[in-house]
């Protein structure tokens, strides 16, 4: 039985966790990679909710683990409460922009609030940067480079940040009986605002090193 799995989208991201763990490529698709050691599994899914659900899926039917662990970064949506290069522990999922003119109980696994019940015990001292536990993430499938946008997706959600797959991650743990034991961690790459679309490569990097440490102490 592996221990973890671990979930992400970019090679920005998984870069430093392959290092980390000392992760070798086992097998490689057309554009998905999976490494791997006797503890882990790492799964460099791309971008977007097709590929985090196609990838969660397979994992979860392949890999016997106890821990579900998905680390990306996202865009920050209340500016004024966090700053760029902070780090999320997630523990409540919105997929926004899903739209269906009903409502039911029936409907509650798609258009709900997806609630992760475990929440690691750490402490904010450990960092010198901000570390929240128990935020808000909307999942949608837009990259947002515009206030305008933020701002309705604030309104909408009352998110701290977003992003584009972690929804649909949870939704397959949740449907293997793994809910319990996910952990989703976001650090904050960008405010989601007409700049995003131009971020440095080494503000990338702050945001996963700063994610990296959380999972550290996440997995120790």
């Amino acid at each position: 039985m592996k221990k973890y799995w671990i979930i992400t989208a970019m090679e920005e991201e998984a870069e430093g966790i392959i290092n980390l763990l000392n992760l070798d490529l086992s097998k490689s698709y057309e554009n998905i990679k999976i490494y791997e050691n006797k503890e882990y599994v790492l799964a460099l899914t791309g971008i977007w909710k097709i590929q985090a659900s196609i990838w969660t899926t397979i994992l979860c039917l392949d890999y016997w683990v106890q821990w579900v662990i998905n680390i990306w970064i996202a865009w920050n949506l209340r500016w004024k409460e966090a700053n760029i290069w902070d780090v999320y522990i997630i523990n409540q999922i919105i997929q926004h922009d899903m739209y269906l003119p009903f409502n039911g109980i029936h409907l509650n696994y798609a258009k709900g609030v997806l609630k992760i019940p475990y929440t690691p015990s750490i402490s904010s001292n450990d960092f010198d940067f901000w570390f929240y536990e128990n935020w808000i993430c909307a999942t949608w499938d837009q990259f947002i480079d515009d206030e305008e946008k933020c701002k309705k997706l604030r309104e909408d959600t009352w998110a701290h940040v977003a992003e584009m797959e972690a929804f649909w991650v949870a939704s397959v743990a949740r449907e293997f009986w793994l809910l319990n034991n996910t952990i989703i961690i976001k650090g904050i790459s960008d405010g989601a605002d007409a700049d995003a679309l131009h971020i440095p490569k080494d503000t990338i990097k702050f945001a996963m090193d700063n994610t990296i440490e959380v999972l550290k102490k996440v997995i120790n």
